[in-house]
């Protein structure tokens, strides 16, 4: 792997890598195999509205889903369908009921349960995170209520990008429509964090690094409990992933 360029055998490298973590962190990360021998990384998340949106129905183009402040994050209970079946190990139950309880209370309109892919591109040798999102009834979100669920720090700047850093397309393995973040600025904000890693002689997933930088501004968050496995003997330096 070059500075930038990640090929898809490097790819699909730091993906089992990643998987390897996130069942020993039991994360809900899971491998969907699609076409014989293509796949893409798969994550389920159940979030809520903050509690000044919540007064506000989904119908509504008032209504704001989103986190107004990164310290305001609501507590995710989240867990992709397959991650009992990919980690070998029961979801524990009594978790699972807490979180059943805390989302029943809740109104139904501020759930909403977000679906996460990573794909591989060709076209721009760098992964690609797409994603859709859903009311507890079922209807999908339109592009304008997904742009509502990006945090207004990073709101304003991926609107004014010329190629609107978030577009609406079809999966190109399900054929199914998808939000997706353009990948066409991957290397610029890789670069830094690559070349951090080699200078400071620390290992570095690339995908996980990716991750960690792109899945925040769509409300997937990255615990750092990825980055102490990876090296327990230091901190990680947050500013690298900004």
């Amino acid at each position: 792997m070059s500075w930038c360029v990640l090929d898809e055998e490097e790819f699909h490298r730091c993906c089992r890598l990643l998987l390897q973590q996130s069942e020993r962190l039991r994360d809900g990360w899971s491998w969907e195999v699609v076409q014989g021998s293509e796949g893409y990384l798969k994550k389920t998340a159940l979030r809520t509205a903050p509690a000044p949106e919540r007064q506000e129905e989904l119908g509504s183009h008032t209504w704001t889903p989103g986190l107004s402040s990164p310290q305001e994050e609501q507590p995710v209970c989240a867990a992709s369908p397959d991650a009992s079946s990919s980690s070998g190990e029961p979801e524990d139950e009594e978790d699972s009921s807490c979180c059943v309880s805390e989302l029943s209370s809740s109104s139904s309109s501020s759930v909403l349960q977000f679906e996460y892919h990573v794909l591989y591109s060709c076209s721009y040798a760098a992964p690609v995170l797409y994603f859709r999102a859903f009311t507890l009834e079922g209807r999908s979100l339109t592009l304008e209520e997904a742009w509502r669920c990006v945090h207004p720090s990073f709101r304003l700047r991926l609107q004014s990008c010329p190629l609107n850093a978030i577009s609406q397309q079809e999966h190109p393995l399900l054929g199914q429509p998808f939000f997706f973040l353009h990948p066409c600025r991957t290397e610029d904000f890789m670069r830094p964090v690559l070349r951090a890693a080699q200078d400071q002689h620390r290992p570095v997933n690339y995908v996980l690094s990716w991750l960690s930088v792109v899945g925040p501004v769509v409300g997937l968050d990255v615990s750092l409990q990825y980055c102490l496995e990876i090296q327990p003997e230091t901190s990680l330096k947050l500013d690298l992933l900004c």
